[in-house]
């Protein structure tokens, strides 16, 4: 697995989801309806994937997984940085990638989410 490329092509096929080199060619920024979900770049030659994530959440993540960090140059409670490492498989890759689609989905107006943010689970759903 490498990790850009599994969080990549998960986030590509969220409905609405945009990518998009706002800061240049080394940050690769995922956005739906105008707002980050997902960033990435390398951090001194490692990949890494920022995504956000429930504060409560994002502890316990840091706290059962080394290669989890807080946000990288974000809201270290809001954010939460990946590394390829021990137990970061593509299960929990695309799990992570989908609640943070999910929580930036939930704090846009209703008429601008393309999903449900309640129900929806990832993968291709139709959008509305």
């Amino acid at each position: 697995m490498t990790l850009h490329k599994t969080a990549a092509d998960y986030a590509q096929g969220l409905p609405g989801a945009e990518l998009q080199h706002p800061f240049g060619d080394d940050w690769e920024v995922f956005k739906v309806r105008g707002k980050v979900f997902m960033l990435m770049t390398e951090v001194p030659g490692r990949p890494v994937v920022i995504l956000k994530s429930d504060p409560g959440e994002a502890l316990a993540l840091r706290e059962h997984h080394s290669h989890i960090t807080p946000g990288y140059h974000m809201n270290k409670k809001h954010w939460i940085t990946l590394e390829d490492g021990e137990g970061i498989d593509k299960k929990l890759v695309r799990e992570l990638v989908t609640e943070s689609y999910r929580l930036v989905v939930a704090h846009l107006p209703k008429a601008e989410q393309p999903v449900d943010p309640h129900t929806y689970a990832g993968g291709r759903q139709a959008s509305r």
